[in-house]
C-alpha cells in the first residue's frame, strides 16, 4: 500500500461514498420538523392547513425520490466512464451534489419544499453514479493483493456517512427545527474536498490504456501508484487484457446480457444484487426501533440506540477490510448471507413470542446485531468487489450499470412494499427475507468462485469454463465451441454490438 493509492482510495470514497451513506438517514431524524416545514409553506401560500394524505404524499416522495434517482444515476455509468474515465466522471459528479446540497440548505430561506424533493432525486443520481464508479475506479487502481480491502473502503464510508447523519441528527446537534437545513447542506462539503483535490491524482492505469490506447500515460500512472519504476508485469497483464477484447470492441448492456461468454458472470451480480437489497437491510433498520423499545428502552433514548447499530455496521465493515484478503470473498459471503438467514428465522420467532415469553424481546436484539453484522462482512462490501473481479475492461462498465440498476430498483422496491407486507404479515415478513438469504447463499456456494489474489484474466479463464467457452492462449480471444458434423469446427461467440 503505497501513500499515493491510500490518499486516492480515501478521497474517492470520502468525496463519494460517505455522501451515499449520508443521504439514506440524513432526512430520517428531522422528519417531524421538516414536514412542520412543508405544512407551514402550505399554509402560508393557500391561508388553509394541508391535507393529511397530501403531506404523506410529498413525504413518501421526498424519501423515495432518492433510490429512484440512484437508478436514474445507474443508467448514466456506462456512458460516462467510457466517455470522461472513472476519474473525470467523478469530478463531474460533484456538481450534482453541491447544487444539491445549496438547494435543500437554502430551500427554508426561500420557502419552499418543492426544491427538497428535486434535490433527493438529483442526489439520488448522484449517489446512483457514485456507489457504482468508486468501486470501479479503485478496483482497477488496486493491485490484485489488495483489491478485495481497497474494493470494501466504499462501503466502509457509506456505513461511516449514515453513522455521521445519525450523529449529526441527533435533536441536540442539528436535528431540531433550527438545524435540518444545515443538516441537509452539509452534505456538500466533502464534495467540494473531492473537486479541489482529485485532479491531483492519476486516473485509472487500464482506462488509460485499455480504453485510450496510452502506454505511456498508464506507464506513469501506474508507477505513481505503485512507488516503483518497474511496473511491466501489470503492463503486460494490461496488454493481455487488451488483446482479449480488442476485436469485441466496447459492450452495451444489451450485447453484455446476450453474450454467452459473460453469461454467468451477468446473472452472479444480478442474484448477488438483489440478494443485497432484497434480504431486509432496511425493513430490519426499521423494525429496529421497535424491537428496542420492547426490550424496555425509553422512546426518547431510542435514537441513541439507533446510532449504536449504525456503530456496529462501521466497525464490521472495518474488519472485512483487513479480512477480506485473508479469508476471500466467497467466505465472507456466504458467512454473511448465511447469518442474516439465520437471524432472520430466529427474529421472526423472537417477535412472535415477544409478548408471552419476556426475555424473547432480548433475543430479538441479538437478532437485529446478528443481521447487522452479517450484512456488515459480506452481503454490503462484496458483491461491488466481485463486479469489479468478474467482469474485463470491456464489459466492465456495462456490467456495473446493470449491477448498479437491479441495486436500485431493489432498494426501491423494499421501500415501497414492506409497509404493505408489515401491514398483512407482520414479523412474518422477515420469513420471506430468510428465503432471499438462503436462495442467494445457495446460488454463491454453487456457482460464484474465489477470486481472491487472483489477475482479471485468470478469473475471466475461471468463469470461460462455466459458460462452456475457450480461451485461445495465442490471442486470448474468447472462443465459443461448435461442433461441425465433423467434430471440428470452432467458431467465434461475438456480442452484439459488433453484429
Amino acid at each position: 500500500m503505497t501513500p499515493v493509492l491510500a490518499l486516492v482510495a480515501l478521497i474517492s470514497a470520502f468525496g463519494s461514498s460517505f455522501q451515499y451513506g449520508y443521504n439514506v438517514s440524513v432526512i430520517n431524524s428531522p422528519a417531524p420538523y421538516m414536514q412542520d416545514f412543508y405544512n407551514q409553506t402550505y399554509w402560508d401560500r393557500n391561508g388553509v392547513p394541508m391535507d393529511s394524505g397530501f403531506q404523506t404524499l410529498l413525504w413518501s416522495l421526498t424519501v423515495s425520490m432518492y433510490p429512484l434517482g440512484g437508478f436514474f444515476g445507474s443508467l448514466l455509468v456506462w456512458p460516462l466512464v467510457n466517455n470522461c474515465g472513472r476519474k473525470g466522471t467523478l469530478l463531474i459528479n460533484n456538481f450534482f451534489s453541491i447544487g444539491s446540497a445549496i438547494l435543500m440548505g437554502t430551500s427554508e430561506l426561500a420557502k419552499t419544499f418543492e426544491v427538497i424533493i428535486f434535490s433527493r432525486v438529483v442526489m439520488g443520481i448522484y449517489a446512483g453514479l457514485a456507489s457504482n464508479v468508486v468501486p470501479m475506479f479503485l478496483g482497477e487502481l488496486s493491485p490484485k493483493n489488495l483489491r478485495g480491502a481497497i474494493g470494501i473502503v466504499p462501503q466502509l464510508f457509506i456505513t461511516v456517512g449514515i453513522l455521521t447523519a445519525q450523529i449529526l441528527g441527533l435533536n441536540s446537534i442539528l436535528g431540531n427545527a433550527k438545524g435540518w437545513p444545515v443538516l441537509l447542506g452539509l452534505t456538500g462539503i466533502p464534495s467540494l474536498i473531492q473537486l479541489l483535490t482529485l485532479p491531483f491524482f492519476p486516473e485509472s492505469p487500464r482506462y488509460l490504456l485499455i480504453q485510450k490506447g496510452n502506454e505511456e500515460q498508464a506507464r506513469k500512472a501506474l508507477q505513481r501508484l505503485r512507488g516503483q519504476d518497474d511496473v511491466d508485469d501489470e503492463i503486460e497483464e494490461m496488454r493481455q487484457e487488451d488483446r482479449s477484447e480488442r476485436e469485441e470492441g466496447q459492450f452495451t448492456v444489451l450485447s453484455l446480457c446476450t453474450f454467452r461468454g459473460l453469461r454467468w458472470q451477468l446473472i452472479s451480480i444480478i442474484v448477488m444484487m438483489m440478494g443485497q437489497q432484497l434480504s431486509g437491510i432496511n425493513a430490519v433498520f426499521y423494525y429496529a426501533d421497535r424491537i428496542f423499545q420492547s426490550a424496555g428502552v425509553d422512546s426518547n433514548n431510542a435514537q441513541y440506540v439507533t446510532v449504536s447499530t449504525g456503530a456496529i455496521n462501521v466497525v464490521m465493515t472495518l474488519l472485512a477490510v483487513f479480512i477480506v484478503e485473508s479469508l476471500g470473498r466467497r467466505i465472507l459471503l456466504l458467512a454473511g448471507f448465511g447469518l442474516c438467514c439465520l437471524s432472520c428465522a430466529v427474529l421472526t420467532l423472537a417477535l412472535n413470542l415477544q409478548t408471552t415469553v419476556s426475555w424473547m424481546s432480548y433475543l430479538s436484539i441479538v437478532c437485529v446485531i446478528a443481521y447487522i453484522i452479517g450484512h456488515a462482512i459480506g452481503a454490503s462490501p462484496i458483491p461491488f468487489v466481485m463486479i469489479t473481479e468478474m467482469f474485463l475492461q470491456s464489459s466492465r462498465p456495462a456490467a456495473f450499470m446493470v449491477g448498479g440498476s437491479v441495486h436500485w430498483l431493489s432498494n426501491f422496491t423494499v421501500g415501497l412494499v414492506f409497509l404493505y407486507m408489515e401491514a398483512g404479515l407482520g414479523p412474518y415478513s422477515f420469513l420471506i427475507f430468510c428465503g432471499i438469504c438462503l436462495g442467494t447463499m445457495v446460488y454463491i456456494f454453487f456457482i460464484v468462485p474465489e477470486t481472491k489474489n487472483k489477475t482479471f484474466m485468470e478469473i475471466n479463464r475461471i468463469m470461460a469454463k462455466r459458460n462452456k467457452v475457450e480461451i485461445k492462449e495465442d490471442k486470448e480471444e474468447l472462443k465459443d465451441f461448435h461442433t461441425t458434423p465433423g467434430g471440428q469446427g470452432k467458431t467465434k461467440e461475438t456480442p452484439n454490438s459488433e453484429l
